[in-house]
């Protein structure tokens, strides 16, 4: 069969929502070296990644943290929508939610972890704001992008961008070099420090903000 003329390449389903677009969430690991040692690890050389399906991806609601049989830990992290360029042309406020107990286990196996990155409702991106400027300028000192999360009023998370010590054009660089990128796609640009566990009943605050305080990307919800 001529796989042009299949079918089950693009199906159409009559109930449920619609698939959407297939994108991947790019992820980078340790790129703060502060979070890379409050967790015992060295960081990497080069850039490092795992990739999330957009499945994972949550823009709105709670966070169902009691419906996942682990723990959830909170990562807030700076989110970049790229063009057809594999350029910034937007950015956001993401969570990059992990079991951590789950995905440290699956490591001293040495085996992948994808289940402790990729579940349901674990990539929480809340609303993108344009950004036209190069990578580099996401970790210019001048632009003085910061970002912040609060659990429960109290500030767990807090750095600014240039605090990066893997940059986010070095990461497009070394994914460029391997990865199928498309326009669309989303990179995640790694955690300051002051990771921690969820629990239902948690609220959570999370902002990008500009030099002056102003919030360009927030997001607000609870953990049920």
């Amino acid at each position: 069969m001529n796989p042009l003329l299949d079918a089950w390449l693009d199906p159409v389903f009559d109930e449920g929502e619609p698939v959407g677009r297939i994108m991947a969430l790019w992820c980078t690991i340790r790129t703060f070296a502060k979070h890379a040692a409050e967790l015992g690890n060295e960081q990497p050389v080069t850039p490092v990644f795992f990739v999330k399906p957009n499945n994972c991806l949550q823009r709105h609601g709670s966070i169902p943290v009691s419906q996942h049989p682990g723990e959830v830990h909170h990562e807030v992290e700076c989110v970049v929508r790229l063009n057809q360029h594999a350029q910034p042309e937007a950015i956001a406020v993401g969570l990059d939610l992990t079991d951590r107990l789950t995905q440290g286990e699956l490591r001293s196996e040495q085996l992948p972890w994808a289940k402790g990155k990729c579940f349901r409702a674990s990539a929480y991106v809340g609303g993108f704001v344009e950004w036209s400027d190069s990578f580099e300028s996401l970790v210019d000192v001048t632009n003085g992008l910061k970002l912040n999360l609060w659990v429960n009023d109290v500030l767990a998370q807090s750095a600014y961008l240039s605090e990066m010590t893997i940059s986010p054009s070095s990461q497009m660089e070394e994914l460029l070099t391997w990865a199928p990128v498309h326009a669309g796609d989303y990179l995640f640009t790694g955690t300051p420090s002051g990771v921690g566990q969820l629990h239902p009943g948690d609220s959570l605050k999370a902002t990008l903000e500009s030099q002056d305080g102003v919030v360009l990307s927030s997001i607000e919800a609870r953990c049920d």
